[in-house]
């Protein structure tokens, strides 16, 4: 099991491991390191195959075996887990007073499949998670790809890849952290929580 409730009250915790979509990953680049192994080819494409395939390999089996955290939802805040290259330097914790609401999409890839992300979209005049080219980059990012998600929450992101997302366990525990934090599901239209303050918007419509 790689993702559900901790010892701690209310706590929901989520850790890369197998599963379907991982193994897939897994064996898809043992493939590709076998052709690089018996198919004759340039020596440098050998070496690149071997690289790019057989290291990612590698670091994402050093991922799951370590059972680093995808994301953990606790009295702090969100915590998003770190790439499987750079987990320490990519690891954020969002504490609950940046916390707006969380947003869960699906992002169309080739073939006709998709990848299922898991966002926060943080409150206004919070610091940004990345510099002006990060956020420029993003915001680039999140018009062609994303529509319907600012750069701003595809930054506070993860993609659910490696790991399971219990969306009703995460649900559970936001609603015994912090009520007052929405979940909006794009893919289904549900929305988790309470409906936007409608003081906030009439304010924001106030005739000066």
């Amino acid at each position: 099991m790689i993702s559900g409730v901790t010892g701690e009250h209310g706590v929901y915790v989520a850790r890369y491991g197998w599963n379907r979509r991982s193994g897939s990953l897994i064996v898809g680049a043992a493939v590709f390191v076998l052709l690089a192994l018996t198919v004759p080819m340039s020596l440098a494409l050998r070496v690149v195959t071997l690289v790019f395939f057989g290291g990612g390999a590698l670091v994402f089996i050093a991922s799951i075996a370590t059972r680093r955290v995808a994301l953990r939802v606790d009295a702090s805040g969100v915590t998003l887990g770190g790439s499987p290259g750079r987990y320490g330097a990519s690891t954020v914790l969002i504490p609950w007073a940046d916390i707006k609401e969380i947003v869960l999409w699906r992002q169309p890839m080739p073939y006709g499949r998709s990848m299922r992300y898991v966002g926060v979209t943080r409150r206004k005049g919070t610091r940004p998670l990345a510099g002006r080219r990060g956020q420029r980059t993003a915001k680039a990012a999140a018009r062609a790809l994303t529509p319907g998600i600012s750069g701003g929450t595809l930054l506070a992101s993860r993609a659910v890849n490696l790991w399971h997302l219990d969306s009703h366990r995460m649900a559970a525990a936001v609603a015994h952290f912090a009520p007052g934090v929405r979940i909006i599901d794009q893919d289904t239209g549900q929305v988790t929580g309470p409906p936007p303050d409608p003081s906030a918007k009439a304010a924001r419509h106030r005739p000066r």
